[in-house]
């Protein structure tokens, strides 16, 4: 085993029970985690299907498969990780609701929403909600209705993850809690009505369902030996209801967190769970570890985060809201230099833009910095003036900045261009756009100088291809006397074959910085195709158009642009090469880097709850009041600043413009919360020995990507261009039925395997399998938003009653059906789900289904090749996950009438050597951005959106 220290060591080995381990900033916590895991799989001999591990996001839950699966692979040890429930509390609830969706309120194909989906759910609905007695108190009264939407979702949100009885809200006397009763049913309502989902439902949902079966949560909790919950500061109330349910007679529950980097109030979280974790169970029953060495940061960064959190208050009323703890050095030798201090400008913004100027440059001129990235600033927000003015300060000084979450999505030049262009194409959007003579918008001021930019574009030389193009299709769009054969998102592509757009796409794609351009159009993409999903459009029609130009930009457009977008933040390059970062505090946690500038010193303690919710905490929560309210805001704001601090390795760096107050709203920066511990620290320029200090290199961040058949390897052989944008850049293609038909017989075929493998073949009926292919195609059709003419689903339906026709009744040699199956793989995870498996004498047959007749044998052996390389990944698959030997490999082909539906193809052990190598050197040219193609599959490109642009390039 690795070396551990003493607390590292019980931690891992102290299994059995509940256990609480505070892990302070830098103390190994992943470490930690992944030797505990495998000590769990090698000393403990526990199959990977008994451990669940929670983390905080699905990259920590990818990072920590991929650390396991390596130290595995050091020790030789085969073993399928895939089969653990790993990730965060909100995937996992996901992975129980689908496997027991038939006991839930969910059908098939429902749809997940994320913020904005829910958001724009809640103000397509708004006037359902508005009919709603006393709404307007809490929606707010002299406000927008997208603003009333945002207010509306908090409270919804808030009473799903605090699991508030509808029932009481609804009985209140204070008419804001009544009225917000009423608005939850009603919202409970729509989401069963759309078969959807949001975030917070997730959890409800599945906490649902673990409390209404209790022989689902008894063989769950049966087969979930060991939990291992990370970040469980951050949890919030249904989580912890949701873990012990899952944790069931044997509690082996183990919590990892550090109370002093709660920062997840403003989501619902509370700290009460973990400083009142311990006394779920009888005193002295649960084990409570200290991993309190830092192995990240200088002595005198630890010693001045550890003041900090010293200085502050944390008793009320003889109580302490906080594990006393102190956070001590890793031994070793540490330069003397100075390693906290200030880089601060005075009175006007340029001077304190020009003195952080000036600190970087003359690191890096000393040669103490070897990339950029080694440097993060941190701030409360970074979409505020202050902080883009630095960071566009410092890229005119050529210090290229990262700053995804800076609001600066609509700012760039690619995506300007983009909406200019939008805009000249339809001539009539000056009067489209308005619904009344007085309207106006401020949006519309962005959109007249996107405009203009375009057309500035337009006149130069090289863009008169383009002029001739956009001219005739305004022509066009203007006269339009018959419904075209494309909506926005076909628009978007047939523009990238002119070189102002595909210039953006001849950039690397390697790492963020190079790809950023590429990748905003790839947001754009999908940005447009989710508007068309959600306005149901998919051509420009000459009654419509005007009314989807005005929700287009009025609406849709105009609410994205004031909610701010992300740019691309890539998991595995948090610290992109060759520029600095400039990240949130929330953004930095569980980062490190060698480098911290901490900013916002303006900042200062606010409160962050309203007269609601203390009504609703003091008689609605289902326990009473933790912390007192009064007291949270300073709570959260020394967790905050305490996070930031520790995040640095090597120098950490206060950083703001001083001034004093001199009225008319002015403010002392820092603020008084920070004069105690900034007052004392000396400027860089004071700082002997600061050119002494060495700063590490970013560590790597190694994840394991997952590959399939068919959704990786299948697309590269076809086109590798292809695999570039719509897999690698995420470029959203247009919405297509084509798979529609397939996907319908899939799934009924699906339900029938469901049944025999209940043993109730019974149900295999007619009008039961008339009623799932009715049931499966309304909820398909509702997600998917594209229909099948009605001979279409005659001849789907055929197909599948045939099928079953076949079978004779008999349907004992099926043994799973719609299997997930993954192998984490020295360098990647292989994944794919295979349709049936039967078999007989500890052997098995794999089936995969295709929902068309059977092609010629001899004319389409390519096509047939293809397929049976697809059936050998699968059967390499089954054979080392399960160690079960794979006999015969079949496609069935269920339009097939007249002959034997099967192809079938005997198991050639040195076949599917060669195509799992032929897979591995794929992947190989995949992680390498290898995207080379001898020449343009044709026959393929008629159906491709990139067309446009290949004709141009290829």
């Amino acid at each position: 085993m690795p070396k551990l220290n003493k607390n590292q060591l019980k931690a891992v080995q102290t299994t059995e029970g509940p256990v609480l381990i505070i892990a302070g900033p830098g103390s190994g916590k992943t470490y930690t985690l992944v030797e505990r895991i495998f000590y769990l799989i090698t000393e403990k001999k526990v199959e990977a299907e008994n451990i669940l591990v929670a983390t905080f996001t699905e990259k920590a839950a990818n990072e920590l498969m991929t650390r396991v699966s390596n130290r595995l692979h050091e020790a030789n040890i085969s073993f399928n990780l895939n089969e653990m429930y790993l990730g965060t509390i909100h995937s996992i609830c996901l992975r129980i609701l689908e496997e027991n969706r038939e006991h839930t309120r969910l059908k098939k194909n429902f749809m997940l929403m994320d913020q904005f989906d829910q958001q724009y759910f809640l103000y397509q609905k708004l006037n359902d909600y508005l009919q709603i007695p006393n709404v307007e108190i809490l929606v707010g009264e002299r406000t927008s209705r997208w603003i009333k939407a945002e207010n509306l979702l908090k409270w919804i949100n808030k009473v799903s993850e605090e699991m508030l009885d509808v029932e009481q809200l609804k009985k209140s006397t204070e008419i804001q809690v009544q009225a917000l009763g009423y608005c939850y049913e009603r919202y409970q309502q729509q989401l069963k009505e759309e078969n959807a989902l949001d975030f917070s439902t997730i959890q409800l949902e599945a906490y649902k369902l673990l409390k209404e079966h209790p022989q689902i949560t008894t063989e769950l909790s049966e087969d979930l030996h060991y939990l291992m919950i990370d970040e469980y500061q951050d949890t919030n109330t249904i989580q912890e209801e949701i873990i012990f349910l899952l944790a069931g007679r044997k509690q082996n529950i183990c919590v990892v967190g550090d109370d002093d980097q709660g920062l997840y109030r403003f989501r619902g979280a509370t700290i009460r769970n973990i400083l009142e974790f311990p006394n779920k169970f009888p005193k002295g029953v649960c084990t409570q570890l200290e991993l309190s060495i830092n192995y990240r940061s200088h002595p005198n960064i630890i010693q001045f985060y550890n003041q900090w959190m010293e200085q502050q208050n944390w008793n009320y009323k003889g109580k302490s809201f906080r594990y006393e703890k102190e956070i001590v050095p890793n031994e070793g030798k540490y330069p003397k230099s100075s390693t906290v201090l200030k880089v601060s400008g005075t009175e006007v913004l340029d001077s304190w833009y020009e003195e952080v100027y000036q600190f970087l440059k003359s690191l890096k001129e000393k040669g103490k910095l070897t990339d950029w990235n080694q440097v993060a600033f941190l701030f409360k927000s970074v979409k505020n003036s202050k902080v883009t003015g630095l960071a566009n300060y410092l890229e005119e000084k050529n210090i290229p900045v990262y700053s995804p979450r800076s609001n600066m999505y609509f700012d760039r030049e690619e995506v300007r261009l983009l909406i200019g262009a939008i805009i000249f194409l339809f001539p009539q959007f000056p009067e489209a756009r308005k619904w009344n003579k007085n309207a106006h918008l401020d949006e519309w001021e962005m959109y007249d100088q996107c405009f203009s930019e375009f057309t500035s574009e337009l006149r130069k030389p090289e863009n008169e291809r383009l002029l001739k193009w956009a001219r005739k299709k305004a022509k066009q769009h203007y006269n339009l006397s018959e419904n075209t054969d494309y909506a926005f998102a076909g628009l978007f592509y047939q523009l990238l074959q002119f070189d102002i757009f595909n210039r953006y796409l001849e950039q690397g794609t390697a790492g963020v910085r190079d790809s950023r351009q590429a990748r905003n159009l790839s947001l754009f993409s999908q940005l447009l195709t989710k508007f068309e999903y959600l306005h149901r459009v998919s051509v420009f029609t000459p009654g419509k158009v005007d009314k989807i130009l005005r929700t287009f930009f009025n609406q849709y457009l105009r609410f994205l642009i004031n909610g701010g977008i992300n740019e691309y933040e890539d998991d595995s390059e948090y610290a992109p090469s060759g520029c600095i970062s400039f990240l949130t505090i929330h953004q930095s946690k569980g980062l490190e880097f060698p480098i911290v500038m901490v900013g916002s010193l303006e900042s200062s303690p606010r409160k962050q709850y309203s007269n609601l919710d203390e009504e609703l905490q003091e008689n609605f929560y289902r326990k009473e009041p933790f912390e007192p309210l009064s007291r949270t805001k300073y709570y959260d704001f020394w967790r905050l600043y305490y996070t930031a601090f520790s995040r640095a390795q090597n120098l950490l760096v206060l950083s703001c413009l001083e001034s004093k107050a001199s009225g008319q709203g002015t403010r002392n920066i820092p603020s008084k919360s920070f004069i105690e511990s900034y007052r004392p620290l000396k400027s860089w320029r004071d700082v002997a020995g600061i050119y002494d200090l060495e700063f590490e290199d970013v560590k790597e961040v190694n994840l394991k990507k997952e590959y399939s058949f068919t959704s990786h390897i299948n697309i590269f052989e076809t086109c590798a261009i292809q695999y570039k944008f719509y897999k690698d850049l995420e470029f959203a293609p247009v919405r297509q039925g084509a798979t529609l038909f397939g996907t319908l017989v899939h799934q009924t075929i699906e339900d029938i395997h469901k049944a025999a493998l209940k043993g109730e073949e019974e149900k295999i009926t007619s009008d039961n399998v008339e009623n799932w292919f009715e049931s499966n195609y309304k909820n398909l059709i509702r997600k998917e938003r594209v229909y099948l003419a009605p001979q279409t689903q005659i001849a789907a339906l055929k197909q599948v009653n045939k099928y079953v026709d076949r079978q004779n009744n008999n349907w004992s040699h099926i043994k799973d059906a719609e299997v997930d199956v993954s192998l984490v793989k020295e360098d990647y995870v292989l994944k794919g789900t295979i349709d049936l498996v039967k078999g007989e004498d500890g052997s098995v047959d794999i089936i995969d289904f295709k929902s068309e007749k059977k092609p010629d044998l001899v004319k389409e052996q390519e096509r047939i090749y293809h397929y049976k390389r697809q059936l050998e990944v699968y059967a390499h698959l089954v054979e080392e996950r399960t160690g079960q030997k794979v006999n015969n490999m079949h496609l069935y082909y269920t339009g097939e009438e007249n002959s034997s539906p099967y192809v079938t193809f005997n198991k050639d052990t040195k076949s599917i050597d060669k195509t799992i190598n032929k897979f591995d050197k794929i992947v190989e040219r995949i992680e390498e951005k290898d995207y080379r193609i001898e020449e343009r599959p044709i026959k393929h490109c008629r159906n491709c959106d990139m067309r446009f642009y290949c004709d141009q390039k290829y």
